[in-house]
């Protein structure tokens, strides 16, 4: 049988290969506050039967659509990093509320054009309130930030890294 580590072990492991432990490590704290505010967000969007990812595939569909050309589903995928059979049963699930519409492309194959429907911006006009206000309640809240903040509290003032940043970010969004 495989054999307990000793407590002293892993506090080496700890103060030697990590950070000094989940409080000092970005990307726990990180996970924490994104899961706190994924609840938040599934609690507010419940009430407009919705899951979060619903949500954000329909504010995906419409922001694509904003510009009145036709979208498929495969776009919704790829804009939002969300795999594809993952992005087909949302739209699927989104078509049966009434919020999106689909419809097979002339050329065939398996690809389909979607839209929102005026039922789905409605939603969509009582949900993002909603979501926006989940955003204050948690992340804002648990990273100290005054509301308006997107990334961190120093973006509104120039810093000779800002230009460095916004060109990872979008090297990064390319990818």
């Amino acid at each position: 049988a495989p054999m307990k580590a000793s407590p002293d072990a892993i506090a080496d492991l700890v103060s030697n290969a990590s950070s000094g432990g989940p409080r000092n490590a970005i990307g726990f704290v990180l996970w924490r506050i994104m899961h706190r505010y994924q609840r938040e967000v599934d609690r507010v969007l419940l009430t407009l039967d919705l899951t979060h990812l619903q949500f954000v595939t329909l504010v995906l569909i419409g922001w694509l659509g904003r510009g009145g050309e036709q979208i498929t589903q495969a776009d919704v995928a790829r804009f939002g990093d969300i795999h594809r059979m993952q992005v087909s049963n949302i739209v699927t699930a989104l078509v049966g509320k009434g919020l999106v519409c689909r419809e097979r492309l002339p050329q065939g194959g398996p690809a389909w054009s979607v839209a929102i429907t005026t039922v789905g911006l409605d939603r969509l006009r009582l949900a993002l309130p909603a979501v926006a206000d989940a955003r204050r309640k948690t992340i804002v809240r648990d990273l100290g930030l005054r509301d308006g903040f997107v990334l961190y509290p120093a973006a509104m003032y120039p810093h000779k890294n800002h230009a460095m940043l916004l060109r990872a970010f979008a090297e990064v969004a390319k990818h």
